[in-house]
């Protein structure tokens, strides 16, 4: 059968392919030919695990085999003989030193298995881990703070702090795949985010922003700041006159608001499009929580009173109100549906070249400035309480952060020794 096509016919200009048919970007090239095959382990795209990480993960386990029936026994010897532990040491310290314990097990536990999968190469479960670790690391502290005030313990648990940072970051599959592979176009494309303020959105539509270190270590410094301003500015309008409302022995920083903006971000991340009776609520009750969390800790561990709310309307123990739950209500409505994307885009103006080294100095900086502090109100509570400082962290405080220095940088705090859980 003859072709009875007009001459050329062949040689028309193919119907133009949608836009999901068209050819990848250079980007997408370049990911897909370096990302890993389906069903691949992170593994593919950094194939050794690093001799100094695999040290470490030996080490971990050992630690794990050591310390669990350690702590195994120490937990049942207290439960069993709990009835003259609490008559020696009150109740409330009795808890909290079980706490301790149970955050160590764990801790111990957890390290095992994040040497199993260092060991395996398993980056993607090694960085959770690690990042639970971290979290697990500062409870332990809030608790030795409230059991032995500025021990030396607090030394090692700090070393253990940074380490966990350093293997959460160096082992994130992502991070590491933007070193070997995209360093470059990745520079290009995040300036283009930065300038549009879309650096660090979730790009997968499940939250607003992406909960890396990052993004949160800037929202906690932002929202300390903007916690002082608003609480000074609030002072001067309700009482008259100027109070200082920082929290942190140095810079303009009130660590409640910072942590309470980081809490909100984490639990309302992915409820942004929800409407705002259900940010309401949930605000409120976790600005409240927290607010009664620190005030307990406060006063449990240094006998500080920094603030009282008895006698307000819905007042709970004179550590939050339904006023304040209100506040935090309004803020968390107006931060997740207004602020946010505002602060992202502030955020973005740190240069993608300086992101990474700025931010671990400035996060080294907050957190010497926060442990300083709470060295400065452990030997504030001792003065108090007439007890000589008994390590190098005490004696400096001593010299340097004197009663009337601590009484005029916090303003707004009373000290009663007799309020705290140590004996």
């Amino acid at each position: 059968m003859s072709n009875n096509k007009p001459e050329g016919e062949d040689t028309l200009p193919a119907k133009p392919a949608p836009p999901a048919e068209q050819a990848p970007s250079v980007a997408t090239a370049l990911s897909a030919e370096n990302a890993p095959t389906p069903g691949s382990d992170e593994t593919q795209v950094h194939k050794k695990t690093p001799l100094i990480l695999k040290i470490l993960a030996i080490l971990l386990i050992l630690a794990t085999i050591l310390a669990v029936p350690v702590l195994v026994l120490l937990i049942i010897t207290m439960v069993m003989e709990h009835e003259q532990v609490t008559s020696d040491l009150g109740i409330a310290t009795f808890v909290i030193a079980v706490v301790l314990i149970l955050i160590l097990l764990v801790s111990a536990v957890l390290g095992c298995v994040l040497g199993v999968n260092l060991l395996r190469n398993r980056r993607r479960n090694a960085q959770r881990i690690a990042e639970l670790l971290i979290v697990a690391t500062i409870l332990a502290i809030v608790c030795e703070f409230m059991l032995d005030g500025a021990s030396p313990a607090i030394l090692s648990y700090l070393v253990r702090l940074a380490i966990l940072i350093a293997i959460a970051v160096y082992i994130d599959p992502v991070l590491l795949q933007e070193r070997k592979v995209q360093r470059k176009l990745r520079d290009m494309e995040t300036r283009e985010e930065a300038e549009d303020g879309t650096l660090g959105r979730d790009s997968s539509g499940k939250g607003y922003i992406k909960l890396d270190f990052f993004n949160i270590f800037w929202i906690f410094v932002i929202c300390s700041i903007i916690g002082v301003v608003l609480e000074t500015i609030y002072y001067a309008v309700v009482v008259g006159g100027y109070e200082d409302r920082a929290g942190l022995l140095y810079g303009p920083f009130s660590p409640i608001y910072g942590f309470g903006a980081v809490l909100m971000t984490i639990a309302l991340n992915r409820l942004y499009k929800k409407p705002l009776i259900v940010i309401f609520f949930l605000s409120a009750l976790i600005g409240g929580g927290f607010e009664y969390v620190v005030s307990w800790f406060l006063q449990f561990a240094f006998g500080i009173t920094a603030w009282d709310y008895t006698g307000t309307f819905l007042s709970i123990d004179g550590r939050t109100n339904g006023i304040y739950m209100f506040f935090w209500g309004v803020l968390g409505c107006i931060w997740i549906k207004f602020m946010l994307p505002y602060i992202l885009k502030f955020v973005n103006l740190i240069p993608w070249n300086w992101r990474y080294s700025l931010t671990t100095v400035c996060a080294v900086l907050m957190i010497a400035n926060g442990v300083l502090t709470l060295g400065a109100y452990d030997s504030w509570y001792k003065r108090k309480a007439g007890e000589p400082a008994s390590n190098a962290l005490e004696e400096f405080c001593d010299a340097h952060y004197d009663d009337t220095f601590m009484q005029d940088r916090f303003q707004t705090m009373t000290i009663d020794p007799s309020k705290v859980t140590r004996t």
